[in-house]
């Protein structure tokens, strides 16, 4: 298939309004979108083909209710490591939508998985998350192409996660998602408007 200009502006539009949402709706998602999520995730790359995602979906309330409660104990430990301005700041900071996203996704990534027969990733075996990074990004951008938000929630303890989940050993704990129409549109990273930290320009250097 070849590109036109069209697709490129297209895709520059989906980029430019991928943002890490915390503010959602609380109605259900549409019809249909979790299933184009998961083709989207599908058609990821991932090394020697491994494709190592492993996708929990969370409806269990008692297990939301339990992440929730990590996210908080870790949020509070997150902020006593700042300075008093700065821990203010960090307070006042929404730094997830556990409460109010109606869909939750706990992503784990397979550290030994018998797909792929090893192709790729005998010296460099991060290639495994490398390849669920890159499978939860196709995630996100289609999720925009839906109007649907993401918000990706950092600070709880993998450990944690793991046990709570009950995963198998060689599931390493990746990213846990919230997913739903988002509260409002804005093209301005969280971060950036709130005063937190500005979008830096990429390190690219010739050698």
């Amino acid at each position: 298939m070849h590109m036109t200009d069209a697709h490129r502006d297209r895709l520059k539009d989906l980029l430019t309004w991928r943002r890490d949402i915390r503010h959602f709706r609380t109605d259900p998602l549409p019809e249909g979108t979790l299933d184009r999520l998961r083709e989207a995730m599908d058609s990821a790359p991932s090394v020697g083909n491994a494709r190592p995602w492993r996708v929990l979906r969370v409806l269990d309330p008692v297990l939301r209710t339990r992440v929730r409660e990590n996210f908080a104990l870790q949020n509070a430990a997150a902020a006593k490591g700042y300075a008093a301005e700065d821990r203010a700041a960090y307070e006042k900071l929404k730094l997830a939508g556990l409460n109010e996203a109606p869909e939750h996704l706990a992503i784990f990534t397979e550290t030994a998985p018998a797909e792929g027969r090893g192709l790729g990733r005998q010296t460099m075996p991060q290639t495994l998350e490398q390849s669920t990074a890159m499978a939860i990004h196709a995630l996100w951008l289609m999720a925009r192409a839906c109007n649907i938000g993401v918000g990706m929630v950092s600070i709880v303890d993998p450990d944690g996660i793991e046990r709570l989940f009950e995963s198998p050993k060689t599931w390493r704990f990746t990213a846990y998602l919230c997913i739903g129409r988002p509260g409002f549109d804005d093209d301005t990273p969280l971060l950036h408007r709130t005063g937190w930290q500005e979008n830096t320009a990429t390190l690219w250097q010739n050698r």
